[in-house]
C-alpha cells in the first residue's frame, strides 16, 4: 500500500511526520532529513553462493552520482562477492523502460535507482518488489531496526531510500555583476540577469518554481497545480523566459553549460553543482533559495529469476547499510537516508574538505526550502508531462 504524502515548505527544524490534510498525508522534513546518512554492514548478510547470479545490471543516473555509487557500493561489493556489475545510466527513463520490459516479459535490470515518485508509480503498477525493511535491510550498528533508522523516508513499500538531495540553481559568478541572485525568482528576471538559463526538460520543479514566482504561496502550490487553470498559470509564467531557456535531460548538462559559459544560471542536482564548484573550481556559485528536497533510492524490479532476485536483495542489504550510505557522502554532497549515518559523514575523499556544510540539509542552506510532493507527481505525472511536452513543442 502506498504511504501517501503531501509536500510542503520545510524549515531546518521541521520533522517529517505523516498527518492528514484534505485526505492526503502531509510530509514535513524531519530530523531524519537534517541528520540524514547511512549504516555499517550487518553480520548475517546472505553469503554469495551458487544460488545467486554472478552478474547484475545496476541502473542509475550517470556522471558524478554513479561514480560515487561505484566507489561506495559497487566496487566493495564486487571485491567481496566476485560478482560482475554492469552499469546502465538509464534511470531517467526507468518507468517507461520497465513498463516495456514487463510487457515483453524480459526484464534485464536487477537493481534500479529511482526518485521516490517513480518508485511509488512502479510499486503501484506491480513493477517493483515490496521490501520488508526489518528483514531485507541491515539494522543500524546499535541494533536500531532499519524501519526506525530510515523512518518516514520509507515512502513506499517498494522503495529503499538512499539519499536526500535537492534540485537547485547554480550561476556564473562572473556574469551576474555586482548583485548576485539571492532568490529563485531571479531565473525569471531577464532584465536584471540577461542571458540563457537551463531548465530540466520536464514539468517537475519548473511548474512549482513558476507558481511561486507568480505569487502563489508555497502552502498552496500543489492545490493550485492540480487544477487545469493552475497548470496553465505555471506554463504562462514559464513562457515569459521560454526563448531564453536551454532545456536539459541529463544531470551533467547544466554543470557543463555553466562551465562553458553558455548559461548564466541553471537548475540541476546539488551534488552536480558541488562537483563543478569544488572539484572543477569553476566560477560558479550555488543558489540554495527554494531548493526542492527529494529522495532517491533503489527498487528491485519484478520478473527476475530466483537467482537474480537473490543477488539483488543481497546487494541491497550491503549497499544500504549505515557505513555504505555514509561512505557515498565522501564523493558527493547528498545526505544519506539513514539517521545512523549522520555521525559518520566526514571529509571528501579527494579534496579533504568537510562535506556537512555542502549538504542540502545543512541549516545554512535550508533556510528557504520546498519539499517535493511525491504523491502529487505519482498521480499527475503522465498527464502533466503530456501537457508540458505539447507546450514545449509550440
Amino acid at each position: 500500500m502506498r504511504k501517501r504524502m503531501r509536500g510542503m515548505p520545510v524549515s531546518p527544524s521541521c520533522k517529517i511526520n505523516p498527518g492528514l490534510n484534505s485526505g492526503r498525508r502531509v510530509m514535513k522534513l524531519t530530523k531524519t532529513l537534517m541528520a540524514t546518512t547511512a549504516l555499517t554492514v550487518a553480520a548475517g548478510m546472505v553469503a554469495a553462493d551458487g544460488h545467486m547470479a554472478s552478474e547484475m545490471t545496476i541502473v542509475s543516473w550517470g556522471g558524478a552520482y554513479s561514480a560515487s555509487q561505484k566507489n561506495a557500493y559497487h566496487d566493495p561489493y564486487s571485491e567481496m562477492t566476485g560478482v560482475t556489475i554492469i552499469n546502465d545510466d538509464s534511470s531517467a527513463e526507468a518507468v517507461a523502460k520497465l513498463r516495456a520490459m514487463n510487457e515483453a516479459g524480459n526484464v534485464t535490470w536487477d537493481v534500479v535507482d529511482v526518485v521516490a515518485a517513480d518508485a511509488i508509480r512502479l510499486c503501484d503498477e506491480g513493477l517493483a518488489l515490496e521490501i520488508d525493511p526489518d528483514t531485507d535491510l541491515a539494522a543500524a550498528p546499535d541494533g536500531t531496526s532499519a524501519s526506525e533508522d530510515f523512518g518516514d523516508l520509507l515512502v513506499s513499500d517498494c522503495f529503499i531510500p538512499q539519499i536526500v538531495y535537492s534540485t537547485t540553481f547554480g550561476y556564473r559568478t562572473d556574469l551576474v555583476g555586482d548583485t548576485p541572485p539571492t532568490s529563485v525568482c531571479a531565473v525569471f528576471d531577464t532584465e536584471a540577469y540577461p542571458g540563457k538559463r537551463s531548465l530540466e526538460k520536464r514539468p517537475i520543479n519548473n511548474m512549482e518554481w513558476a507558481l511561486i514566482c507568480d505569487g502563489v504561496a508555497k502552502d498552496d502550490v500543489y492545490d493550485v497545480l492540480e487544477t487545469a487553470e493552475g497548470q496553465q498559470q505555471a506554463l504562462d509564467k514559464l513562457a515569459t523566459i521560454k526563448d531564453d531557456v536551454i532545456w536539459w535531460s541529463a544531470g551533467a548538462d547544466t554543470p557543463q553549460l555553466l562551465a562553458d559559459g553558455e548559461v548564466i544560471m541553471g537548475s540541476t542536482y546539488n551534488g552536480r553543482l558541488f562537483s563543478v564548484i569544488e572539484e572543477q573550481n569553476q566560477p560558479v556559485a550555488m543558489l540554495w533559495d527554494a531548493q526542492v528536497f527529494d529522495l532517491d533510492g533503489w527498487i528491485i524490479p519484478t520478473g527476475l529469476s530466483p537467482e537474480r532476485e537473490a543477488r539483488a536483495r543481497d546487494y541491497i542489504m550491503f549497499a544500504t547499510d549505515t557505513q555504505r550510505l555514509a561512505d557515498q557522502a565522501k564523493w558527493i554532497s547528498y545526505g544519506p537516508a539513514r539517521a545512523s549515518s549522520a555521525p559518520l559523514v566526514g571529509q571528501h575523499a579527494d579534496l579533504g574538505i568537510d562535506m556537512a556544510p555542502h549538504m542540502p540539509t545543512d541549516p545554512a542552506n535550508a533556510q528557504n526550502t520546498f519539499l517535493y510532493n511525491y504523491e502529487f507527481w505519482a498521480d499527475y505525472r503522465d498527464d502533466i508531462d503530456a501537457k508540458f511536452q505539447a507546450w514545449l513543442a509550440q
